[in-house]
This record gives structure tokens, sequence and C-alpha cells, in this order.
């Protein structure tokens, strides 16, 4: 299906379009509430995607970094009308991901290519689908390395199986670096400079 040159789209199209997709800063992932812990919105999660899939796409070299982008910020749009189905959920509920995306993007001026974004992803065989996918799971880590750090048994559980799931060389070398730094140790950078002083270096507090 080819996009429509640019200027046809309706702007009332798209402004129903950015509605429904910032939907999705109020649509909940619904994992956390059997892990015992946390909450995020679905929006929260695709920004960590997004940014996980740059650091891989620069590690990896090979890969189309529009491309890969864009599918890491689009990959869950369709839950602004499925919601968010967990592990259990997906046991007895099919959400039609597809049909969704198809009537999402029905009539928008770049429906072509949203709708080649997720079959790409959903395929999962390019490279730039398992970067994504990977980045998916390494966004899931860092928020279970917090609750880890915090004393979950279950988050170290989750950590094990998210790991399994990982596709690429690149994806595996970050999610390891993830699990083994401190998630506030780049708060806590230089410390005593910062910590030690009320106002932090520059304040003399920071000389011998």
């Amino acid at each position: 299906m080819a996009d429509k040159p640019e200027g046809q789209g309706t702007h009332n199209r798209l402004a129903d379009f950015i509605y429904e997709a910032l939907f999705l800063k109020h649509t909940p992932r619904t994992g956390y509430k059997f892990l015992g812990r946390g909450k995020e919105s679905v929006a929260e999660h695709s920004f960590g995607v997004t940014l996980v899939s740059f650091a891989l796409a620069r590690m990896s070299g090979k890969a189309d970094l529009e491309r890969l982008l864009k599918m890491a910020l689009f990959h869950d749009l369709a839950e602004a009308r499925t919601g968010d189905l967990n592990y259990m959920n997906k046991r007895y509920v099919t959400a039609h991901e597809g049909l969704a995306t198809k009537d999402l993007a029905e009539g928008l001026p770049f429906e072509g290519e949203l709708l080649g974004l997720f079959r790409e992803w959903k395929e999962g065989a390019s490279l730039e689908a398992r970067l994504a996918a990977d980045a998916d799971q390494i966004d899931m880590l860092v928020e279970l390395a917090r609750h880890r750090a915090d004393g979950s048994e279950a988050a170290a559980e989750w950590i094990r199986y998210a790991l399994m799931r990982l596709k690429t060389e690149e994806g595996k070398a970050l999610a390891q670096a993830v699990l083994s730094a401190s998630p506030d140790g780049w708060w806590f950078e230089k410390k005593e400079s910062f910590w030690v002083s009320p106002k932090g270096p520059g304040d003399g507090g920071d000389k011998p």
C-alpha cells in the first residue's frame, strides 16, 4: 500500500491519530501487578525501547537507524485499542493487534509505512526487528533490576526469562552490562563531592 503524497492527509485525521497514540500515556502495563510492585504506562515503556534501540543500532553499526527507531516507537501502538495483555492474559485472550493497527492507520498519510513497520516487527526476521525486540526486553530488564535492588525475589526470576528471549549479540552484551551496573550508579557519581558538600563541587567542599 503506497502512502499518500504529503499534504493529502487531513489535519483532523492526524489530530485523531495523535490523541490515540498519546492515550498510551494513560494505558498501564499490566504485568507489574503479578510482580507485586511497580507501575508503568505503555508510553513510558515505548520511550525506553526507543532509547535502547538507538544504543543497539550504534553498537551494531549495520542497522537502519531510522527504521529501527520508528519500529520501536510504534511497536505497541495497537495497545491504545487493545490494552496491554500480560503473560497470563495471553494464555486465554487474543488481542487482534493486526486489525487494531489496520484500523488506527486507516486514512493516515503514512498508512502504508505504519503497517509495514508493524508487519516487520511481528515477523521479526530483519536485523532491525530483532534489535527492537531486544530493546523491548532490555527496557523491562532495567525496571526489573531496580526492583531486584530493592529486594524483589520475583524480579530476579523474571530477569532470567527475559535474558532467554534476547536475539542479538548486541542485545545480550548490553543486557549484561545493564544488570551488572548499579541502578543508581550514575546518580552517585563523585558522591564525595556532591554529597558531603551541600552545594556540590565548586564551593570548596571537594578540595583536600
